[in-house]
C-alpha cells in the first residue's frame, strides 16, 4: 500500500498521447464489421462442464476434437488445491470441482490420471460432492447419482400460485424465473440421463449417495425463517405425490407456455446458459425430438455460446454485445479523435434498433403503467432489458449528440429514461431487471443456498442511473427520482468510504460508479461523503501504482477491504473514481496512470487473467475479455483531457 501524502513522478506528455494512440488502436482493431463490439465473457469451469455433460445427458454423438479442447481448457484453469476455483487463482470451490471432475471423467480421462487423482483427494478432503450447491445436487440427481431427496421439493404447480401468495415467480429475480421454470419440469417429471457411457462418480462421496437429504442451512439463511421452509418442504414432500394428475399436467402446460413465449430465437432462453440447457432437457424429457423446432434453437444457441480455439475451447455463461459496444463508445467518445467518434456512431447506430420498445417484460408485473424502453445485455432478450446498460447507453447517446445535431439519438434517449425512471424502487434505489424485488425471506428457502434469488437495488445500478438523470440535465432540486436516488447512495456508503459493487468486482467498482453519479449530480467534491471515498480509494492503492480488489471481499462476514495483485480495469475504475472527485493532480492519480502506461502490450491494450466482474457473490464471477481494452483507454484518454484543459469533469454520468 501507498500513502495518501506520497509524491509521483509527472506523467510525460508525449508518453501519454503514445499510450492513448495506441490503446485507441488497437480496440478499434477489434470492432466487429457492422460496427459493434462484443468480447469474450468468461466464467468458470461450471459451464464448459455442464455443457459436456449435457451432450452426455442427450446421447448427442461424440464430438471428439471439440470434447477434447474443453478438457485442455478444465485442465489449465485446476487449482493448485488439487480443486477447480471460480477465480484466477481462487480458492477450492466444491461445485466446480465436481462438474470439472465430471466432465473430464466423461470425456475420458482416466480416474488414476495424477490431476483426477488431486481432484478427487481434494474433493473428499473436504467431505465430498455432499458438499455441493443445490444447482449441482440437481444435475447429479438428473444423472441418478443422487436421489431426488437430495435436492429441495420444486412443485410444478408453483406455477398456478396467485401473486398475492409469498412465493411466486415474479416475485424471484429473472435469472431465478428463467432457470427454475424448466427446472420445475425437470423436478416433476425425474428424467434419467442417457448417459451411454455410464459414467458416475461415486468415488467423490464418503456416504452412500442414496442416504444424502436435503443441504443443510447456508450461513446466509436465519435459522428460523430456514426452519419454516425447510418444514414445509418436508410436508410437500410427503403430500406431491398425491397431487391430482390435472393439476400437474395444468402447471406442466402453463410453464412450457412461460418458456416458449421467451425462447428468443437462437439467443435462447434468457439468454443465459443454465435455463437454455433446462429447456433443452425439458424438451427432451417430453418426448420432443432433436429437430422440433424450439428444442433445436435452444441447442443451436447453446453452441453458439462456444470460444473454440486452436488448443482450447470453452463454454460461456452468455454474450455481452450490448454493454461491450456501450462502454467501448465511450471510450472512444473520451478519447475523441476523429477516427475514433466514426466508430462510435457505427457502435450507437447499431445499438440504435436493440432497443425494446414494443414488449413489455416481466419486469411490467409491478411496473404495468411504465413504457417499454430499455436495452437488454445480449444481442437479444426482448423480455429483459437492464437499467444498467440503458443508462450507459443512454449516456453514450447523448454525448454523441452533442455534436450531432440530427437528433436521431433524442426518442430513444428519452423513452430510454422513461423507463428508467419508472423502475425506481421504492427505497430509492435502482435494480438491474425489476423493481421492488425486495422479498428477502425468500432466500431463506432451501433452494436458495446461492443468495441470489433475489433483484435488490444496488449502489452500483443506482449509481449509473443517478448518473443519466444527471447527465441529462436532471437535478435534485428538479427531480424527485434524483434526489431518492443520491439519499440512497448517501445511505448506504460503508463507514470507511466505499460502496459495494454488486455487478463489479467489487468496492474498487462500486466505489467509482457512485463518485461519478455524485460528480455528475453537483455534490460537492468536497463533502465528507466524497472526502472519505477519496482516502480510502488512496489508501488501497497498491504498491506498483494500480488497484486490485479478491473476490473473497464478497463474503458474508465482511470485515474491510481484500487487497489483491493489480489489474488494468481495476486501476482504471479507481483512477476514473478519482478524477471524478476532482483529484486529477493527486500523486496516487499519476501513479495509476504510471502503472497503466508502463504496463501496456506492444498491441496496446493490456493483458489481464484475474477475474473483476460478478454474477453471483460468492457462488459465479466473470471475466469480461473486453474491460482491460476500454477501460484502461478511457481512463487514459480522460486524464490527458483533464489535464489539457485544467478543467474538471462536468456534464458526463461516467
Amino acid at each position: 500500500m501507498t500513502s495518501v501524502n506520497a509524491t509521483a513522478m509527472p506523467i510525460d506528455d508525449a508518453a501519454l498521447k503514445s499510450s492513448v494512440g495506441a490503446a485507441t488502436r488497437g480496440l478499434l482493431d477489434l470492432k466487429q464489421p457492422d460496427g459493434h463490439f462484443v468480447f469474450e465473457l468468461e466464467a468458470d469451469a461450471t459451464i464448459p462442464s455442464e455443457y459436456i455433460l449435457l451432450r452426455h445427458y442427450l446421447a448427442e454423438p461424440v464430438d471428439a476434437s471439440l470434447e477434447a479442447k474443453i478438457a485442455v481448457y478444465l485442465r489449465r484453469i485446476q487449482g493448485a488445491h488439487g480443486g477447480w476455483p471460480l477465480v484466477h487463482d481462487g480458492p477450492f470451490d466444491m461445485s466446480a470441482s465436481v462438474k470439472a471432475y465430471f466432465a473430464l471423467k466423461m470425456i475420458g480421462d482416466s480416474i488414476d490420471a495424477p490431476h483426477m487423482a488431486r481432484a478427487r483427494e481434494a474433493i473428499l478432503s473436504r467431505g465430498g460432492a455432499i458438499n455441493s450447491n443445490v444447482f449441482t445436487r440437481y444435475l447429479l440427481s438428473l444423472y441418478g447419482e443422487l436421489t431426488w431427496r437430495s435436492v429441495p421439493v420444486l412443485p410444478i404447480e408453483i406455477m398456478l400460485l396467485p401473486m398475492w401468495s409469498p412465493f411466486h415467480l415474479n416475485k424471484i429475480s429473472y435469472w431465478a424465473r428463467t432457470t427454475m421454470v424448466p427446472l420445475m419440469v425437470l423436478a416433476a417429471l425425474k428424467p434419467r440421463a442417457r448417459n451411454p457411457r455410464g459414467i458416475g462418480i461415486r468415488e467423490l462421496f464418503l456416504q452412500d449417495p442414496k442416504t444424502i437429504g436435503t443441504p443443510a442451512r447456508a450461513p446466509h439463511q436465519s435459522p428460523a425463517w430456514f426452519l419454516l421452509f425447510s418444514t414445509l418442504d418436508k410436508i410437500l414432500r410427503v403430500i406431491e405425490p398425491f397431487f391430482p394428475k390435472w393439476l400437474r399436467n395444468k402447471a406442466i402446460q402453463k410453464a412450457v407456455a412461460f418458456i416458449e413465449e421467451r425462447l428468443n430465437g437462437e439467443d435462447g432462453l434468457g439468454a443465459i446458459f443454465p435455463p437454455m440447457a433446462n429447456a433443452v432437457m425439458v424438451y427432451d424429457a417430453l418426448g420432443y425430438s432433436e429437430s422440433h423446432p424450439p428444442r433445436k434453437l435452444q441447442r443451436d444457441g447453446i453452441d453458439r455460446l462456444l470460444v473454440i480455439g486452436e488448443e482450447e475451447a470453452y463454454c460461456q455463461p452468455c454474450v455481452s454485445p450490448v454493454w461491450d459496444t456501450a462502454l467501448a463508445c465511450h471510450a472512444l467518445l473520451e478519447e475523441g479523435g476523429e477516427e475514433a467518434q466514426h466508430d462510435v456512431k457505427g457502435g450507437l447506430d447499431w445499438l440504435l434498433p436493440r432497443q425494446v420498445l414494443d414488449l413489455k417484460g416481466d419486469w411490467a408485473v409491478k411496473r404495468p403503467e411504465v413504457r417499454p424502453g430499455g436495452w437488454a445485455f445480449q444481442y437479444a432478450n426482448a423480455h429483459y432489458p437492464d437499467l444498467d446498460d440503458t443508462a450507459v447507453v443512454v449516456m453514450a447517446m447523448d454525448r454523441a449528440r452533442r455534436d450531432d445535431q440530427s437528433g436521431k439519438y433524442d426518442e430513444a434517449i428519452a423513452r430510454g429514461r422513461e423507463w428508467i425512471e419508472g423502475m425506481q424502487s421504492r427505497d430509492g434505489g435502482f435494480a438491474a431487471f425489476d423493481a421492488d424485488n425486495l422479498e428477502y425471506y425468500l432466500n431463506n428457502i432451501p433452494f436458495s443456498d446461492h443468495a441470489a434469488l433475489l433483484d435488490p437495488p444496488t449502489e452500483d445500478v443506482t449509481a449509473r442511473c443517478v448518473s443519466m438523470l444527471a447527465q441529462l440535465g436532471e437535478t435534485s432540486q428538479s427531480s424527485p427520482s434524483m434526489a431518492a436516488g443520491v439519499d440512497y447512495l448517501r445511505r448506504t456508503q460503508l463507514k470507511e468510504g466505499s460502496w459495494y459493487g454488486r455487478w463489479g468486482l467489487n468496492y474498487i467498482y462500486g466505489t467509482w460508479s457512485v463518485l461519478c453519479a455524485l460528480n455528475a449530480a453537483g455534490v460537492d467534491h468536497q463533502d465528507p461523503m466524497v472526502r472519505r471515498a477519496v482516502d480510502w480509494l488512496v489508501s488501497i492503492q497498491n504498491a506498483d501504482g494500480g488497484w486490485g480488489e479478491d473476490a473473497v471481499s464478497y463474503r458474508l462476514d465482511y470485515k474491510g477491504f481484500e487487497a489483491a495483485p493489480t489489474t488494468a480495469s481495476q486501476t482504471a475504475w479507481a483512477l476514473l473514481g478519482l478524477m471524478a472527485a476532482g483529484e486529477v493532480e493527486n500523486p496516487a492519480v499519476s501513479r495509476g496512470m504510471k502503472y497503466l502506461i508502463d504496463t501496456q502490450t506492444k498491441k496496446g491494450l493490456w493483458d489481464e487473467r484475474r477475474y473483476t466482474a460478478t454474477g453471483f457473490p460468492r457462488v459465479f464471477y466473470l471475466r469480461y475479455h473486453g474491460y482491460a481494452k476500454f477501460f484502461p483507454l478511457w481512463a487514459l484518454a480522460r486524464y490527458r483531457n483533464l489535464r489539457s484543459t485544467n478543467s474538471k469533469v462536468v456534464g458526463v454520468g461516467m
